[in-house]
């Protein structure tokens, strides 16, 4: 029987895969052949989407970007059997952009069945978990110490330490939160992996919780990812079924379950205090720190807030050892990112490397520059509260200290390209904006401070006593920057910065108001 592939993931669902599923199984059954459509997850080449794979003695065979329309060509052209054609891209697993990854988080994504049991244990599923299980918790712990994980959330904290914190803390109740308020824009590898392969973020989920005494998960979901929401919802039940959750995880003894709570699209709910209170029920507001979540956090219990990414990659850190993972990356900062490449740029989609590789590279190289063709004029990365880089600064190693060093931010891994077209003076009043419109409101320099950033900024653009009011825009930075409750108010200066650093003279080219 032949085996046809064609992803599921919502990128792909977007522009038709579910049609061209549903071409190839008629033109199929037209001609009387057997196969085996399997719904996988992307392989992150987003241009090529819907992509197209056929198993094959050589390998699994590539065809996109594939239309509905073309199938019964496609069909007839050979496609079952892998011939050649002019969508033909060749062994998928050949092409640089796969061949150059070290993918970890995503090992599985795109390979098999999200929802398949059966594919997930048959591709390395549960080994992590099974390992950890057999160790003491203390030990789990040091491991995921000596693998040098930190949060992939933006952070950046030590994912080792914080267990350590919520283990050491006395009560009878903890719990494990995942922060899948995947907010930022430019980014989409949370959305990806829990589309692609829920029950390894499951895995790390029970892992974690195993680690510290935890008996209860909960995944919170931003709720305009229904496609995320469904396939993990569906993961969960199957995980119980398979005993992998429950009151005997894996015939261990060990009881932990997970539940899946939707946000109500709240920005401010990516920040873990206030995703604590969105999942007690009360309006997403931030918490003062201390104290810390690891000590006092959901329901006043102790608890390990992870975003997706750092929760996936501790399956395979386990699976192989910390040394294993500790051995990718450069410094301090260790392992794989999951880059996601999204703005105005040729090749988008997501790429798994070992930390240290540079950013022009990933860009340029891969990225295949301006989708539009016109010069690069800048980056940004880490969300929109992050800094803009310049066309000839992007020579720097991905890497949380050198992106430190450069003035700039490593974040979730989003990178967001700009051609020559752009406007760095609306830019920073959009990052103003942003603060304006997702602020909770708690502390007075967000609240306050960003709509006065608007004004400030289109009296400047509008040469409205622009020395006097480019200074008061520094100082309100400042004010935001050192008052701020939360990294909403005290990142939100960071754009405007760097664009008025970088890119002077758009200052005084844009009328107010624009």
């Amino acid at each position: 029987m032949i085996t046809v592939y064609v992803p599921c993931d919502s990128a792909a669902l977007s522009i038709g895969a579910d049609e061209v599923a549903m071409a190839i199984e008629c033109e199929a059954a037209l001609l009387g052949l057997e196969i085996d459509l399997v719904r996988n997850g992307t392989r992150g080449m987003l241009w090529l989407e819907p992509l197209v794979e056929v198993a094959t003695p050589a390998g699994r065979i590539g065809y996109g970007p594939v239309r509905p329309e073309a199938v019964a060509d496609l069909i007839a052209a050979g496609l079952l059997d892998g011939a050649d054609h002019e969508l033909n891209l060749g062994v998928v697993d050949e092409l640089p952009w796969m061949r150059d990854q070290q993918r970890l988080c995503l090992a599985r994504v795109g390979i098999t069945d999200p929802l398949s049991p059966e594919d997930y244990v048959a591709n390395g599923g549960n080994a992590g978990l099974r390992r950890a299980l057999s160790m003491p918790p203390a030990d789990v712990i040091a491991e995921v110490t000596e693998s040098g994980l930190r949060g992939r959330g933006g952070a950046g904290f030590p994912a080792g330490i914080k267990w350590k914190t919520v283990a050491d803390t006395e009560d009878d109740l903890k719990f494990v939160c995942c922060n899948a308020d995947e907010g930022d824009s430019g980014t989409f590898a949370d959305r990806i992996v829990m589309e692609g392969d829920p029950f390894s973020l499951l895995e790390g989920m029970t892992i974690a919780g195993y680690a510290v005494g935890a008996s209860e998960g909960y995944i919170y979901l931003r709720s305009e990812y229904p496609d995320a929401a469904a396939t993990t919802g569906q993961a969960i039940e199957t995980a119980r079924e398979q005993g992998w959750l429950g009151d005997d995880v894996l015939g261990s003894g060990f009881k932990f379950d997970i539940h899946l709570r939707l946000g109500g699209g709240a920005y401010i709910c990516g920040e873990e205090t206030s995703m604590l209170e969105s999942l007690e029920g009360k309006r997403g507001m931030v918490r003062a720190k201390p104290p810390i979540p690891a000590i006092t956090g959901l329901f006043g219990r102790p608890t390990v807030v992870n975003n997706v990414l750092t929760l996936t990659s501790v399956g395979a850190i386990l699976a192989d050892g910390g040394q294993g993972y500790a051995a990718l990356g450069l410094d301090r900062s260790r392992g794989t990112q999951v880059f996601q490449l999204a703005g105005n740029i040729k090749h988008g989609g997501v790429f798994e490397s070992a930390f240290g590789i540079s950013l022009e590279k990933l860009v340029n190289e891969y990225g295949g520059g301006t989708l539009s063709g016109r010069p690069l004029r800048t980056v940004q990365v880490g969300g929109p509260l992050g800094q803009y880089i310049p066309a000839d600064g992007l020579d720097i190693p991905t890497d949380y200290e050198a992106f430190a060093a450069a003035g700039a931010m490593l974040g979730h891994g989003g990178i967001v390209v700009f051609d020559d077209t752009v406007n760095m003076a609306s830019m920073a009043r959009f990052a103003m904006e942003f603060c304006v419109a997702e602020s909770c409101g708690k502390c007075t320099p967000c609240r306050v401070g960003s709509v006065r950033g608007v004004e400030t900024i289109d009296k400047i653009v509008a040469g409205v006593d622009r020395d006097r009011n480019l200074t008061l825009l520094n100082d309100l930075c400042d004010l935001m920057v050192d008052g701020s409750l939360c990294a909403m108010g005290g990142l939100t200066p960071n754009p405007v910065r760097s664009a008025l650093q970088h890119f002077p003279e758009d200052f005084s080219t844009l009328e107010a108001g624009q």
